[in-house]
Parts: structure tokens; sequence; C-alpha cells
């Protein structure tokens, strides 16, 4: 389970209100104490999360968030928190005292209908209150239901999961033809992790030798020498999209090439849609303001590519002085008004359900949204070579 990207494993929400019991039934299923319980209101304060495995659905992540109708101060920050869970869940847990659904509830299953969140409602505490309806009843303080609960959650869970969110999608695999030479293009400047790789290129390498196929990782120092050592060309090459453009001069028009970030952007999120919000690049006006996302915090260097390569690259692409708003992790705005173009990471550290949730957000804003790969091989004048190999057409 620990070697599955926990991007990859599902994502189970925990909602109730407080003293539902969520962290007593997220023992239960657990079977430890992983979330702290009692009876004082609001004791879950954050989002906790725990890794399971749940045969034959595979690695899952539960997300415990802080109950609603919390009336302390603090109580509607933490609600606010609670629902930007959804935003990584692909299915929602909402903990009911009994079958009680009164308004609070029911604004969770409302958001659940606008999101086209599957939803499994548990009517907890089912020894003492009324557990009629279409939930699953449990008493969660019960260690001896634990297989019961379990078994019935993952008949709910399978039926109610789509099936594509059930089965791991293939990064490239699908793009060449088995016995396939892949090159994969990895500069190590000042950007690149001390003694690793980005998961994106870990995952790439395994996906080929999944498909039968044989990667070659190269720096793009060292890239023109590879093409010349080879016997065959390449089926495919993937470079990191910081040297996009000068791995589209170095290799011949008719061996495939992409990118990290696009092969990202259609495992994680929609390739169309990053694709034509690249197209609002060339309208930018003078004063316009870009909002770049990134979904995991870092440190950014002198060369950061989303505080400092893309900024300047558009600028000078364009001809405009613009504006530009950064936000990281959870912390995506709200009101996206302001914005004339929302840019975001390649979404390595992020679910794809967090991926789509963003560009859900933009279209129903009317706002073009684009991720970094897509946006840089716009710029450099490459992006219809790039999603080639995908035949979007």
């Amino acid at each position: 389970m620990e070697k599955l990207q926990k991007t990859f494993r599902l994502h189970l929400a925990l909602f109730g209100r407080v003293n539902a019991g969520k962290s007593s039934f997220l023992n239960l299923v657990a079977g430890q104490n992983v979330a702290i319980t009692s009876d004082i209101p609001g004791t879950t304060t954050d989002v906790v999360e725990k890794s399971q495995e749940l045969i034959p659905l595979g690695p899952v992540v539960w997300m415990d968030t802080a109950g609603f109708g919390d009336r302390t101060p603090l109580g509607r920050q933490r609600m606010e928190k609670s629902l930007k869970a959804m935003d990584k869940a692909d299915a929602v847990i909402l903990v009911c005292e009994g079958n009680r659904e009164e308004a609070e509830e029911q604004k969770i299953i409302d958001e659940c209908g606008r999101r086209g969140l599957p939803l499994i409602k548990i009517f907890n505490k089912a020894d003492i209150l009324p557990h009629e309806g279409g939930g699953i009843p449990v008493n969660s303080l019960d260690a001896g239901s634990r297989s019961r609960v379990l078994n019935r959650l993952k008949e709910e869970l399978l039926k109610k999961l789509p099936e594509q969110t059930l089965q791991l999608p293939t990064l490239a695999g699908d793009l060449m033809p088995a016995g396939s030479v892949v090159v994969l293009v990895i500069p190590l400047d000042e950007q690149a992790p001390k003694a690793r790789l980005l998961p994106v290129q870990v995952h790439a390498v395994r996906d080929c030798l999944d498909n039968g196929c044989y990667p070659f990782c190269v720096r793009d120092t060292e890239y023109t020498a590879v093409l010349a050592a080879l016997k065959r060309e390449p089926g495919l090459v993937i470079t990191d999209s910081s040297v996009v453009g000068k791995i589209a001069a170095q290799t011949p028009e008719k061996i495939p090439l992409t990118t990290f970030s696009v092969l990202s952007a259609r495992l994680k999120g929609d390739l169309k849609k990053f694709t034509a919000g690249a197209e609002a690049i060339r309208t930018l006006q003078e004063g316009d303001r870009i909002l770049i996302a990134e979904s995991c915090t870092h440190h950014a260097d002198k060369n950061d590519i989303g505080t400092v390569k893309i900024p300047l690259l558009l600028q000078k692409v364009t001809g405009k002085k613009l504006e530009f708003t950064h936000v990281s992790g959870c912390d995506f705005p709200a009101d996206l008004s302001l914005y004339k173009l929302v840019i975001q990471c390649g979404g390595c550290m992020a679910s794809r359900r967090e991926i789509l949730s963003r560009i859900q957000k933009c279209d129903s804003a009317g706002v073009p949204i684009t991720n970094y790969g897509i946006c840089l091989s716009e710029l450099n004048g490459v992006l219809k070579r790039i999603v080639a190999p995908f035949r979007l057409q």
C-alpha cells in the first residue's frame, strides 16, 4: 500500500455534525485509535488523514473533517476548511446521528449533488437512535461489528464509485506500441530534487516497463548524443517542460514528442480543457491578472518555474505588463472573476479529483485554465507538436 503514490489512492472524506461520531467511526473501520474522540464538541479541528487498504478497492486515504454545527468562534473557519476536503474526495461518507437529516446534513448532501460526488450515509449510534432509511446502521463503539461495517461500506463504494475511479490509469503506455524505445529527458538543474526523481518521472519509467517499452533516462545536455547512439528511432520522447523548446529543436519532426507536464494534464486533469485554455495567452491585455496555482507548498528559488520563469516568459511573448497572483496548497481563491487566466501546476502531489475540482471552478467562473507544461509549450511555439501524440481532434 505504501508504495502507491498517495495521489492515486481513493480519498474518502468523512463529514458530519459535531459529536455525530465521525472520529469514532474512523477508529472503528481503521481498527485502531487514529483520531481523538471526546464528548466535547469541536474536538476535531483540522483534517486528519489515515491510509488504509480496503480489498478489493485497494489503498484509500480517509479524511476526517471538523464537524459542522460548531458554535465556537473558530467554527466557521473550520467548516470552510472542511469543505475544501471535497476538492480532493472521490466519495463522501456522511456520518449522521441515527437517521437524523436536518438542514446541516442537507447542505452536505446538496454540495455532493452539485459536485457529482458519490455519497454514502452512516447512521451512527444505531444502538440507541432510529436508523431506518438509506444508510448503513453502525455502532462505532462496537469493535466486534468492524467486519460487517467494512463489508457494507465496500459494497456501497463499489456500487457508487465510477469504474474509472477504481482503475490505476496509464500515463504514456498507450502512446506507442510495445517494444518501443522511449527517451525521458530529465534536466538535473537547481530545481531538481536531490538524489531522486519527481513522482511523474518515476511513474513514466514504470509505465514504460509495464507496457513492454524500453525507457532511457538522459539529461538534456546529453540528449543529442543519446539520439545519435540509438540504433532505431524512439517511439516517443518525453521531456521536462523547462527545456521543451530546446528539445523540440533537437528532435526530428517524425519522432513523437511530449512533456511530463502534458502527461500529467491528461492523467489528472483535462488535456483538451488545458490546451484550449492556453489559447487565452494570445488575447491577454495590458494589466490583466493571472493566477498561478501550485498544489503543494515549496521554497521557491531564483529560477522557480511558477514564480519566475512563467511570468517572465509570458510578459516577453505577449509584450504586455501583467499582474500575477500566486497561491499554493489548498489556498485556491473562491472568487476567480478577477483573473483572465489560471495557470495550474503539473499537480504531481495532487489527486485527479483536486485538479478536476479546480477546472470546474474555473468553468463556473468563465475563466480559462491551463497548466505549466502546456503554457510553456505554447510560449515556446511548440504546443501543437507536444499534444499531437494524443490525437485530440
